[in-house]
């Protein structure tokens, strides 16, 4: 690659039986890098196409890899790989982005964005273009979710197609989703990171293809929506679960030594029942909270360092000695519960009595066995092998060699 004349921006198109729209797609974009003065490349990454779209692309005057992932994502990761451009702007071959108008992307990446996100809200979205049902629910949801979850307060077109960005920073990312959602991937990442992310107005016309579009509206859809709570496990999980856990504890606190009345409410024992549900049901959010945070350091898909936190809080040692200590006062409560019950001959009790103790005592032998189990998971989560694992040969790539899996 030394030898290559250096180019500034590679426009990466995906490509899947695209043969309607691909010639047309090249073309634009072509012309867009000649009249914005870019030293640039169109690159098809190809992802088994049958309908003759790599030699169309290769006529028209791009460059064609062949990626040997199936999905999306998998043909944008080995494409990003076998870019050389110091700049990727990617979109659809559907002819339905304003790749022939890459000035504002290009701008804005010469300016020293990591990330440059398409926005077709505000550059506009012509008739028929987007579904309504993408339009008012799908993208307003998820990109919503996206500025909550992750702090993406400048992005409001979260799944726009069309964005650019830095290579080698994107590359040091190691994105890994193969499929639609690794649009959602590539700016939580980004986002976690600390890249500094922006947006453009751009374009959307109407697809121009005759046969209907790789999405599919509800499978697409969850996938993203499940990425984007799977991403965020401190704000899904863990805070959630501290919040319940924090009231089910001040309702067994309060109920535990008899009857609470509230104005005209009286709350006694089927609130207790209640109450300890919150804690167990609590408390486990919290720790599989920390269990996915744990797992995201350790495959190297989230940020450190609240993770370290957690490695501290789940050591096998420390997990072990919290459920002991959990289990020892639940069975306490039980014999003291079995002991009151042996003072009455073993006969009927007064149900509202005894369920204080045994409830508590219950819950109490539940987060003991979940805590020392956690622990134990937590525990083989940070284990890593001393030997090195077998290499996975593969293409190599201009500048560094990452593995792509199919997840």
């Amino acid at each position: 690659m030394t030898n290559e004349p250096e180019i500034e921006v590679t426009v990466l198109l995906p490509c899947l039986n695209e043969a309607e729209t691909l010639e047309v797609c090249v073309r634009k974009a072509l012309r867009s890098l000649r009249e914005c003065g870019v030293d640039g490349e169109v690159l098809v990454s190809d992802n088994g196409s049958t309908d003759g779209s790599q030699e169309i692309a290769e006529r028209a005057g791009a460059r064609v890899v062949h990626a040997p992932v199936r999905g999306y994502g998998g043909a944008l990761q080995f494409g990003i790989d076998q870019a050389r451009g110091r700049y990727v702007i990617m979109a659809d071959a559907d002819d339905s982005y304003a790749l022939s108008e890459l000035g504002p992307f290009v701008e804005a990446l010469r300016a020293g964005h990591d990330v440059v996100m398409g926005n077709r809200f505000r550059g506009g979205i012509a008739p028929g273009a987007m579904p309504p049902l993408h339009r008012y629910l799908g993208n307003p949801v998820l990109s919503w979710l996206g500025r909550r979850l992750f702090g993406l307060r400048e992005v409001r077109d979260f799944h726009c197609g069309m964005r650019g960005f830095n290579t080698e920073r994107i590359r040091a990312l190691g994105l890994c989703m193969p499929g639609m959602e690794f649009a959602s991937e590539l700016v939580v990442r980004a986002a976690l990171a600390g890249y500094d992310i922006v947006e453009v107005p751009t374009t959307l016309s109407p697809d121009g293809r005759s046969r209907p579009p790789h999405l599919r509206t509800w499978r697409d859809g969850w996938r993203h929506l499940r990425f984007l709570l799977v991403f965020a496990p401190r704000k899904t999980l863990v805070r959630p679960g501290a919040t319940l856990a924090a009231l089910g504890l001040a309702g067994v606190g309060a109920l535990t030594p008899g009857p609470l009345s509230l104005g005209p409410v009286r709350l006694d024992v089927s609130t207790l029942v209640y109450a300890c549900l919150m804690v167990l049901v609590g408390v486990q959010l919290v720790l599989f909270g920390g269990l996915a945070e744990i797992y995201g350091r350790q495959e190297r898909l989230a940020p450190q360092r609240a993770s370290d936190r957690w490695i501290r809080l789940l050591r096998l040692e420390t997990s072990v000695t919290v459920g002991l200590l959990l289990l020892v006062a639940g069975t306490a409560g039980t014999v003291g519960a079995v002991a009151y019950w042996g003072l009455d001959g073993f006969g009927d009790l007064n149900p509202h009595d005894t369920l204080r103790v045994v409830l508590p005592s219950a819950t109490a032998i539940a987060l003991g066995v979940v805590v020392l189990f956690s622990g134990l998971v937590g525990s083989l989560l940070t284990l890593r092998p001393t030997h090195p694992t077998p290499p996975i040969t593969r293409q190599p790539t201009p500048t560094h060699d990452r593995l792509v899996t199919n997840h």
